[in-house]
């Protein structure tokens, strides 16, 4: 990622958590409030985010995503495997308890998506990118960078939103048994990837 890129995301995350900072103190936040704590112009804010409802649904999602430190504090597990299952499970968590803003907020996105240039902020906040490098950390000697950005990508396919609604709407699965397949798949990725660095 340029430099430039970088900064939209941090700028789009300062946005989304400044409105879930409102909202977690009990406030119905207009745009201009969230701008203003966010220290950022109400221009600015609004490149970002057209719409104050898409902007308030995302941020009910992104409170209950839960920051690396939290999962793996002192006391977390050491075992990549179990470490990526704690990510899984946060993320199908809030994914259950906040489905319809989830579903409204890639509603926007999709609608926004549509003949947009390059240049322009980023759509979507990357919540589970860090928190499955995090979790994925003890094996980062054995796989290199290489391997391990792959497999951080491949990851996000299957962790988040887009694993949960795949399994259900499309494969018309129940939640455990939404849960078992994709933790096969996870599991499934991190082995392929710790066998061909082992083969090579």
């Amino acid at each position: 990622m340029t430099a430039r890129t970088n900064q939209k995301a941090r700028t789009r995350q300062a946005i989304v958590r400044a409105a879930g900072a409102l909202i977690a103190r009990g406030e119905a936040p207009t745009l201009e409030q969230v701008a203003e704590e966010a220290q950022v112009s109400r221009a600015t804010a609004y490149r970002y985010f057209p719409g104050l409802d898409g902007l308030l649904n995302e941020a009910a999602v992104d409170l209950l995503v839960p920051e690396p430190a939290e999962l793996f504090g002192p006391r977390g597990p050491s075992d990549a495997f179990e470490r990526i299952a704690l990510v899984d499970e946060a993320f199908d968590k809030a994914c259950r308890e906040r489905e319809a803003p989830l579903r409204l907020m890639l509603a926007k996105v999709l609608e926004r998506s549509i003949g947009r240039r390059g240049d322009e902020p980023p759509l979507r906040q990357n919540r589970r990118g860090p928190l499955i490098e995090e979790a994925l950390a003890p094996l980062a000697p054995r796989l290199g960078r290489a391997r391990m950005d792959r497999l951080v990508r491949a990851l996000t396919m299957v962790v988040g939103t887009e694993g949960f609604l795949a399994l259900g709407d499309v494969a018309g699965l129940d939640a455990e048994a939404a849960r078992e397949v994709r933790r096969w798949a996870i599991d499934a990725l991190v082995a392929a990837a710790l066998s061909e660095a082992y083969a090579g």
